[in-house]
């Protein structure tokens, strides 16, 4: 079975309402694409990296849907008290956390071994909701929101969610784009940053003191401040032994920043959430919410940089 490139949403900074449109939650997981071929079942992330053993409860749980070959998009996502998905949970429970993870579901692309890649969306919820529960332990569909945009993200700051994706109902799938027909608004603050360095620890912290981050600007890593808080004791010691094997000379930002710093090499991707950018460009009140191992470093740019 050919695996497919997901389809990205582009972000809009503002709320809004459009004739033909539905509103869904957005959720702050792993995307991934679910693949059954008969009987095997396998779980793809954004960078077709195969993530089924570290998922396998969700494989487990799409193995009996009704029906032959079927591929499914949607978030691998963690629960906190109050049903609101939080990227950080999965962090926790990559690190032994007994936390259960759940595969959200919002598309359908192919059913019965026949392609729905080009079938309007609303063609495609169909085919999902005949297929996939309301909401079941390990398997759900995507919420959907009121059919009236400010209402869904009213409803998304209430519930203290990540946002809401506003879908055009007619539009089809477009693998591997990043589409205008799918637009993302978040109710948070949060992004993905390239990691290219980190400070010593001070006082009574361990292990290290600082991400320094930065977003490519073109071929140039342009730095835009550092992180220091987030991080739990065994988020702390994970991370220097990842970042030690990945030592470098020298900075890889453009200019480099003045800091005394150890220097990596740019391959790794943090989740960041923060309050807002300042006039120079920096990040205000950065927290680490965890490593993004589903996106490259290219893919973080100072031109869609979320603002």
């Amino acid at each position: 079975m050919k695996l497919v490139e997901p389809m990205l949403a582009t972000l809009a900074h503002q709320p809004f309402d459009r004739p033909g449109w539905v509103y869904e939650e957005k959720y702050d997981g792993i995307r991934a694409m679910a693949y059954r071929d008969g009987e095997r079942v396998r779980l793809v992330s954004r960078n077709l990296k195969d993530i089924t053993v570290e998922f396998a409860e969700v494989a487990r749980a799409i193995e009996p849907l009704q029906g032959g070959d079927l591929v499914l998009d949607g978030e691998i996502v963690a629960f906190d008290a109050h049903d609101v998905s939080r990227f950080q949970l999965l962090q926790r429970r990559a690190l032994g956390e007994p936390i259960r993870p759940a595969f959200a579901v919002f598309d359908c692309l192919e059913r019965d071994g026949a392609s729905l890649l080009r079938r309007p969306l609303r063609e495609r919820r169909v085919a999902l909701e005949e297929i996939v529960p309301a909401r079941g332990p390990s398997l759900m569909r995507a919420r959907r929101l009121p059919v009236d945009g400010f209402a869904a993200f009213r409803t998304a700051q209430r519930k203290g969610w990540e946002g809401i994706l506003a879908k055009d109902e007619a539009s089809p799938y477009e693998a591997g784009r990043r589409s205008r027909s799918w637009l993302k608004v978040k109710c948070r603050k949060q992004s993905e940053f390239v990691i290219g360095g980190f400070t010593a620890p001070r006082g009574l912290r361990r292990c290290l003191g600082a991400l320094l981050l930065g977003l490519y600007e073109g071929k140039r890593l342009r730095y835009v401040g550092k992180v220091g808080t987030g991080f739990s004791a065994s988020m702390l010691a994970s991370l220097s032994t990842t970042l030690r094997r990945l030592r470098a000379d020298s900075s890889p930002f453009q200019p480099a920043p003045r800091e005394d710093a150890t220097w990596v090499r740019p391959r790794l991707v943090g989740e960041i959430a923060y309050a807002e950018w300042t006039a120079d460009g920096k990040l205000r009140q950065p927290a680490f919410m965890g490593l993004r191992h589903d996106k490259k470093p290219t893919e973080c740019t100072w031109v869609e940089r979320e603002t």
